[in-house]
């Protein structure tokens, strides 16, 4: 692991820590994100749920669980990847606005200009609004890779919505077969 790296990304996390905007319509503990600073993959949520802002870390609640469970199920382990959100703070008002996206992606794009991983999971909506520049049908291309400013997605649904919807559980489930596939045929 690069230390040269994690010190980065600290640095950011600690700007974040510190951003009068990021914190602006959000609430509890900052959860800039965690993982490997070498990450060949990186997982995009969309905004720290509950548990996550009690406890500064991304994707520990009922999403969280689920997230964890698929990514070892791929034959990767949670120190392999680093998982993170556009958003890093609770939204006051349940899901976060466009504006703490667009704000929130600036971090993000710093972030990944620093792991520079070979894909990145985009984990729903917000996800690919803060990444793609706008709404993505997402039940309609789940699945599928997209190329944009020389790095590549694969788009799939959040954990939540496959928690909430039978349909969710079967897209992604469909979609992390698919991007364990595609990770092989990586190496």
């Amino acid at each position: 692991m690069s230390s040269k790296k994690a010190k980065a990304l600290q640095k950011i996390a600690g700007e974040i820590s510190q951003c009068r905007l990021c914190r602006k319509g959000g609430t509890g503990k900052v959860v800039p994100g965690e993982g490997n600073p070498d990450a060949r993959i990186v997982f995009i949520g969309e905004a720290p749920g509950r548990e996550e802002a009690k406890t500064g870390r991304p994707f520990i609640g009922r999403s969280g669980k689920l997230l964890r469970q698929m990514i070892r199920d791929m034959d990767l382990e949670e120190a392999d990847v680093f998982i993170t959100s556009p958003v890093h703070y609770l939204p006051l008002r349940g899901t976060p606005s466009t504006s703490m996206i667009h704000h929130g992606r600036e971090h993000l794009f710093e972030q990944l200009s620093i792991i520079n991983p070979d894909l990145i999971v985009l984990l729903g909506n917000s996800a690919c609004v803060a990444l793609l520049d706008g709404k993505v049908e997402i039940t309609k291309k789940h699945g599928t890779l997209v190329m944009k400013d020389d790095r590549t997605y694969f788009i799939t649904v959040h954990p939540a919505y496959a928690i909430r919807f039978t349909k969710g559980k079967e897209m992604l489930l469909r979609d992390f077969k698919k991007l364990k596939r595609l990770l092989r045929s990586r190496q």
